[in-house]
């Protein structure tokens, strides 16, 4: 399916608590539509009957992918773009782009539409957000062992390595927002 060019997909990469989810957020704040690629995982999850918890979501996130393929949440992240963009929507924010698999996909599917914002922050503030935030806190050792499953099972760096824009999520949300807001002034994603 061809794309009306006015449309613009952001989509954000970043390893666990690098602040991802709280771009996306910001974005959806100010009304543009969200899909979730970690939402997929979790409704998939619900389906079997797997419990939500770190090492559930680890061992489930690696076997899915060996067993339905890595690209299986991006084709639903596909649909559900396709979907939204039937229904009028021009601007529409992707929260957790994964695997290298995923991006290619994307890439392919909306060669011209999408842009890959890196969200990075020192994996000392990643580790301490992970460790203190209220819904599926980890240890340090949980933290650490996430960061290398992303890394080598998932293949995590390669879309963060070769993203379009890099947000530092180093300071407070107000500092986010604004270099989140200058990506969208320089792409025109804040332009109808």
């Amino acid at each position: 399916m061809t794309l009306d060019r006015n449309v613009k997909i952001i989509a954000f990469v970043g390893l666990a608590g690098s602040g991802k989810s709280a771009a996306a957020e910001y974005l959806a704040s100010k009304d543009y539509p969200k899909v979730y690629f970690g939402g997929v995982m979790y409704e998939l999850m619900k389906q079997t009957g797997i419990e939500q918890g770190e090492e559930n979501e680890r061992k489930f996130r690696v076997e899915i992918r060996k067993e339905i393929g890595a690209d299986f949440a991006a084709k639903e992240i596909v649909k559900q773009i396709h979907g939204l963009v039937g229904a009028g929507q021009k601007r529409i924010v992707a929260d957790g782009l994964y695997s290298w698999d995923e991006y290619k996909i994307m890439k392919r599917e909306f060669p011209g539409e999408l842009t890959i914002v890196a969200v990075v922050s020192p994996k000392r503030q990643r580790h301490n957000r992970l460790t203190t935030r209220p819904e599926r806190p980890l240890t340090n050792t949980e933290a650490n062992e996430r960061d290398w499953s992303e890394i080598e099972d998932i293949q995590k760096g390669g879309p963060i390595a070769i993203a379009d824009y890099y947000v530092i999520n180093d300071s407070d949300l107000d500092n986010l927002h604004a270099q989140i807001d200058a990506v969208l002034e320089e792409t025109g994603f804040n332009k109808s």
